[in-house]
């Protein structure tokens, strides 16, 4: 395993650990093999196959050809992709991750490619999302029908849905999104392996790395989402700690934290129950946040995504400053890293510390894996289904009455 979750930090707190410790012993881990093992986590089970990989690398080819490729897609259908191209070499062709409706983006956008050398990537599972369809007819208008056939690929539900209407209609290249897995729990699947493979990143090392922290959590007795995920309900239920930050130091997983944002929220905020999940970014954040984590209200959970920086970066030789000579940037990374951690700690915040060599599609993978089998068994540990989201359906129904006005 590259990476390590270490949660001596979160022990801090005061309290009965017995408590604690009647999570850890719960039927939520059985409850997960059990799943796991009867086919009702399809999402999870991915990581076991390769075969369908290289269909996904041959689809890749209708679009690896062009300077642009403009992404559409919202929530789940972005951000695993969009979280995997940050590790991305950025050479040819650029993606561009249209997750809003933003007319002043889409603008500008088109005033900088040229639409004869760009493609485009149309994601929704269910074939029906709004959003995704107005930038789908816009696209449409800027390029023009006839000149969308050979520079665009679908990915939607093998359903009767209008993106997959508009696809067959036009002879378009479709793919088919899995009817069982939801957007959010979809980075193992053509949603997430696209775009990384566009971007040049290895598809099979991505599911190595979930693979191996899923055979973990299928073999050990106290497994790291567990400890995880009965920490947040313990900090939650007994000592009132409702915020769960991610503070990754590193700006290639800033994407990751909206990732986990999306899939924490969207999963555990039912019937009353959920924690609020905050993106925060070191050391950025340490001049904007770090003041009320420390000294705000004793209500957040901290989570430290800590690649290892030292040494990495230019070597400073200028006398100016006399302190950084012979420093590196990623030292001083480092320190900074290492200094919050201990800050936190020490001003009694539970904290938990993931640390990894290097950030890379394995470890990426293994982050992935770790954060969606965390939310799964913290929805069993509270009693809620994990994957559905009934709550934002009343929004959508609004929104399309209000745009017949």
């Amino acid at each position: 395993m590259r990476y390590n979750q270490n949660l001596e930090g979160c022990y801090c707190v005061e309290g009965n650990q017995a408590i604690l410790h009647t999570f850890l012993k719960s039927q939520a881990l059985e409850t997960f093999r059990t799943a796991l093992r009867e086919g009702h986590l399809p999402s999870l089970s991915l990581v076991d196959q390769e075969e369908d990989i290289q269909s996904y690398q041959l689809a890749s080819r209708r679009l690896e050809a062009f300077d642009d490729v403009l992404i559409l897609g919202t929530g789940g259908s972005s951000l695993s992709g969009k979280s995997l191209y940050m590790l991305a070499p950025h050479k040819r062709p650029h993606l561009h991750f249209l997750d809003n409706i933003d007319p002043t983006t889409f603008s500008s956008l088109f005033q900088k490619i040229d639409p004869k050398k760009t493609g485009l990537l149309v994601i929704s599972k269910s074939g029906s999302t709004v959003e995704t369809l107005f930038q789908l007819l816009t696209c449409i208008q800027k390029f023009g029908n006839e000149n969308l056939r050979d520079r665009i690929v679908v990915i939607t539900e093998p359903t009767l849905n209008p993106l997959r209407k508009i696809a067959e209609d036009h002879k378009w290249f479709c793919l088919d999104h899995p009817t069982t897995i939801g957007g959010r729990y979809s980075c193992f699947s053509v949603v997430g392996l696209l775009p990384a493979i566009l971007a040049g990143l290895d598809p099979y090392d991505f599911r190595e790395g979930g693979r191996e922290v899923l055979r973990q959590h299928l073999v050990e007795e106290t497994p790291p989402a567990l400890l995880g995920a009965s920490m947040a309900v313990y900090l939650e239920k007994h000592h009132q700690k409702t915020l769960s930050v991610m503070l990754p130091y590193s700006d290639q997983l800033d994407v990751f934290s909206l990732w986990y944002r999306q899939l924490w929220a969207e999963s555990l905020g039912k019937d009353g129950h959920g924690t609020t999940p905050i993106r925060a970014l070191g050391t950025v954040d340490q001049h904007s946040q770090l003041q009320l984590y420390l000294a705000g209200p004793k209500d957040k959970f901290f989570t430290i995504l800590a690649p290892s920086w030292k040494g990495q970066g230019d070597e400073i030789y200028l006398p100016l400053i006399p302190e950084f000579q012979g420093k590196t940037m990623g030292d001083l990374f480092a320190a900074e890293q290492r200094a919050t951690y201990e800050t936190l700690i020490r001003n009694k915040c539970p904290t938990r510390l993931f640390t990894f060599d290097s950030i890379d599609e394995y470890v990426l993978g293994a982050l992935m894996m770790h954060f969606m089998i965390e939310t799964i068994l913290t929805s069993y540990l509270i009693n809620v289904n994990a994957f559905i989201q009934p709550a934002v359906e009343e929004g959508k129904r609004l929104a399309k009455e209000y745009l017949a006005i």
